[in-house]
């Protein structure tokens, strides 16, 4: 099992910015597509932002030119930088992981990271 980390989580005002943060086995992070989900409780889980490993990317139309996803091969993390937050983004944040660059797949979890934008 791969444990995979979440940081960096916080409660800002609309407007604010705020890095998150996973941190993953090094060794096998550069295999890895790697994901961003959020959740608010009674509501689905939606993706956020996708980085595969040729660092390509992809994002949720809610938040796109707002986040932008990032990974650092070298130190096993994976970041996601929010700018200019708004209410609608409240919510835990969960990274994962697909092997093989499966990005069709989650096969690792990490327990989530809260964020909360206050008006």
């Amino acid at each position: 099992q791969v444990q995979l980390v979440e940081s960096g989580g916080g409660s800002v005002q609309v407007g604010e910015s705020l890095t998150l943060s996973c941190a993953a086995p090094v060794v096998t992070f550069a295999g890895y597509c790697m994901k961003w989900f959020r959740q608010v409780p009674g509501k689905e889980r939606e993706g956020v932002a996708t980085i595969d490993v040729y660092e390509d990317t992809t994002y949720a139309e809610s938040v796109k030119g707002r986040f932008t996803v990032s990974r650092d091969n070298a130190k096993g993390i994976l970041y996601l930088q929010m700018n200019a937050l708004k209410p609608e983004d409240t919510a835990m944040y969960y990274c994962a992981a697909a092997r093989n660059n499966y990005c069709s797949r989650s096969d690792y979890w990490g327990q989530g990271t809260q964020v909360t934008v206050s008006a």
